[in-house]
């Protein structure tokens, strides 16, 4: 079985909840999965910036990349929060490998939008890379850097990086780990489970903005494209790897039909 989890910001930011995430993690690829993380930090980039004087701006969940932003991305999510989770993975017990979509042309992008600056869409995930590690036993780490074919550095959103890496990898299982506890309705209850069109219909309506949006919109990639089981838990909950993997329902599980949906229910 091969399974990515994807690690928001907030969740990597604290050295405690960092340390019991990378225990899980460890414990289930001792298990046989071969597993890939991907992981954000927009709260450890925004906090660096702010430290600057540089402001962050967004438009629909994106942030604003200019020249000066991309650095930061480079120091602060493919150096210091990329590499303080490889070493928590490895104190856990994990062989842990540090990467970005650069590495070995992984994952290729362009522009998405010159509003955005240097803001990548993903074009493209070559697998090769994340295949010869898993296979010898290592675990990837990939920060939400693309590169052109040209050589030109992008900022990608870190849900449609893990997206992409998990179509092109051919994962099994795509869990997004987020600081919420899963998708929410308008009546701000915890959907369970939700199909494609059912996310489509919370971003249509407005009730999904921002970074639940992203990661809606991954997920319904995600599946088109061929991953079979996708969840968005939470993650400070405690053992909540251990719980997904144990097959008890956390957070919201996204179908393909309905049918689907009766089967879980």
């Amino acid at each position: 079985m091969r399974a990515l989890i994807k690690l928001g910001g907030t969740l990597v930011d604290s050295p405690e909840l960092r340390a019991s995430l990378a225990t899980q993690i460890a414990a289930i690829a001792r298990r046989g999965i071969a597993i890939t993380v991907v992981h954000g930090g927009g709260k450890q980039m925004t906090r660096f910036l702010e430290e600057r004087g540089i402001a962050s701006r967004f438009v629909n969940g994106l942030r604003v990349t200019t020249p000066e932003t991309l650095d930061a991305v480079l120091k602060v999510l493919a150096g210091s929060v990329n590499q303080e989770l490889v070493a928590a993975l490895n104190a856990a017990g994990a062989r842990a490998v540090g990467l970005t979509g650069i590495d070995g042309g992984m994952v290729e992008a362009e522009q998405m939008d010159p509003q955005l600056g240097l803001v990548g869409r993903v074009t493209r995930a070559h697998p090769e890379l994340l295949e010869l590690l898993t296979t010898s036993g290592f675990l990837p780490v990939v920060a939400c850097v693309a590169g052109s074919s040209a050589g030109q550095m992008y900022n990608v959103n870190a849900d449609q990086m893990a997206s992409a890496c998990a179509a092109g990898w051919g994962a099994d299982r795509l869990i997004f780990l987020t600081d919420i506890a899963g998708v929410l309705d308008a009546a701000r209850e915890v959907q369970p489970a939700l199909t494609v069109q059912d996310c489509g219909r919370l971003i249509q309506q407005g009730v999904a903005t921002g970074g639940m949006q992203a990661k809606l919109n991954a997920a319904a990639q995600a599946m088109e494209q061929g991953v079979e089981q996708i969840e968005i838990a939470p993650g400070a909950q405690p053992g909540v790897l251990d719980r997904l993997f144990a097959g008890e329902p956390v957070g919201t599980r996204i179908l393909r039909s309905r049918e689907g949906a009766a089967c879980h229910d």
